[in-house]
């Protein structure tokens, strides 16, 4: 039983019980996706079946991850299955835990709110957008969210962070930008904000068919 109802798994080499940082990123990114068509699905139909059946399966997926074991998570398993060929990263696990469960409590908020009540307003809005910006942050730049809000709760320091942020005290020289970077960052802001200004009008033209029949021929 201890083996089934367990967080992490034990690997040579680390003292603590780890996670795979590739699997767990993975499933971040299927959730996003899911979560994601989910939310445009009511922005642009007003659809909320779509946003309840993703709450339902983002809910019992993290119930399985911190109350059975993450190796029985379905969504971690479908992860493994896609990075199943990439070295592992090692990540602590109790950060992680930490993490989903901020997660667990979010998601359990929505169930009960547009599922169970089948209501919604500005506070599902919110929560909504901020599991979003959760799981963006953890599938695309491999930063945990949660786990800094652990950092900042508990003194005891994370151990095995992603990308080993936990000790690396100062950057390597291809991590450092410079002040021509970030000019380039300010100019390409200010290019997006004249294109928009400049060709507003002609991008919001309606398209024509490539293939089909174009307004003046119809004509």
């Amino acid at each position: 039983m201890k083996k089934i109802i367990k967080f992490g798994e034990d690997v040579e080499g680390y003292n603590i019980p780890v996670l795979n940082e590739r699997e767990v990123r993975a499933a971040a990114g299927i959730l996003f996706l899911m979560m994601f068509i989910s939310l445009m699905q009511i922005l642009f139909k007003g659809n909320f079946v779509y946003i309840k059946y993703g709450i339902t399966l983002f809910l019992t997926d993290f119930i399985i991850r911190i109350f059975i074991n993450p190796k029985f998570s379905p969504t971690l398993i479908i992860g493994r299955l896609i990075v199943g060929n990439q070295t592992p990263e090692y990540v602590g696990a109790k950060q992680k835990k930490f993490s989903w469960i901020i997660g667990l409590v979010l998601a359990t908020t929505m169930f009960v709110a547009m599922v169970l009540f089948n209501s919604y307003g500005p506070p599902t809005g919110i929560i909504c957008l901020v599991c979003l910006i959760f799981l963006f942050f953890e599938s695309v730049f491999g930063i945990c969210l949660g786990c800094k809000v652990y950092s900042l709760i508990y003194k005891e320091k994370a151990q095995y962070c992603p990308g080993e942020v936990c000790d690396v005290k100062s950057r390597q020289p291809i991590q450092k930008t410079s002040g021509i970077q970030l000019l380039i960052v300010i100019g390409f802001i200010a290019f997006i904000a004249l294109t928009g200004f400049l060709f507003k009008a002609d991008f919001s033209k309606q398209p024509h068919k490539m293939f089909g029949e174009t307004e003046a021929t119809v004509k």
